[in-house]
């Protein structure tokens, strides 16, 4: 089995296993009293979405992204939720069930695989992206399937630069469940995550928060081009 094959497998295992009780325990992730909740909001608030508008969510676990998108594009928008792991699903379409919404679809697929369907308005991805091996990749497929002007935005976790050593030791911490910290430090995955958006997109704006353990990166396809590439 590959390095990669092995992050995936971990990831499933790990997702399954925390699917029943994500939604609460998520609130303390990753410690108590973290804003991870002001932090989604900025996240969505981000995607500049209009009544109508088309979203891609990926790596969207239970679905803890969609009533802020819901709020935005209403019932002629279209959310699709895309994740890794079936139990996680299972809890997002307990979600939509839920709360009756009929303009969300979920599709179980490995973000670096999944088939993006084209000229959507925007595209989001919330604590997970970095996770993913092949992110750059994930980015530059999600890039070409926007509509002109659509939106990119990613939300995550990162080692503090040029900080104390226990900063830099929080910021690992975060993912100490769901990821090889050597692994994940050395790949540096959200400087993957940034170079591929400089590329692929226009007018990208990066705000590290939270004393540097977090990022909010923000991104638009350019208007004028038309490509599919």
């Amino acid at each position: 089995m590959s390095q990669i094959d092995g992050t995936r497998e971990r990831l499933i295992n790990i997702y399954r296993k925390k699917a029943k009780h994500y939604d609460i325990t998520s609130r303390l992730f990753p410690v108590p009293c973290y804003p991870q909740r002001a932090q989604r909001i900025r996240a969505v608030k981000a995607l500049g979405l209009r009544a109508g508008d088309r979203v891609i969510d990926v790596a969207c676990g239970t679905g803890l992204n969609f009533p802020l998108i819901e709020e935005v594009i209403g019932r002629d928008g279209r959310i699709v939720g895309v994740d890794l792991t079936d139990a996680m699903l299972a809890r997002a379409q307990d979600r939509i069930a839920k709360n009756g919404w009929s303009n969300i679809s979920l599709v179980q697929a490995d973000a670096a695989g999944f088939d993006f369907p084209t000229q959507v308005d925007a595209i989001l991805s919330t604590y997970a992206l970095s996770q993913v091996p092949e992110c750059g990749e994930v980015i530059a497929h999600g890039a070409a399937a926007l509509s002109g002007g659509g939106r990119w935005v990613v939300l995550d976790l990162k080692v503090p630069d040029h900080t104390p050593g226990r900063l830099a030791q929080l910021g690992t911490a975060m993912v100490r469940p769901f990821a090889s910290i050597d692994e994940w430090v050395m790949r540096r995955p959200w400087e993957m995550i940034r170079a591929a958006m400089q590329k692929e997109l226009v007018d990208l704006a990066w705000t590290e928060m939270v004393f540097g353990t977090a990022f909010l990166a923000a991104g638009s396809r350019d208007p004028g081009d038309r490509s599919t590439r």
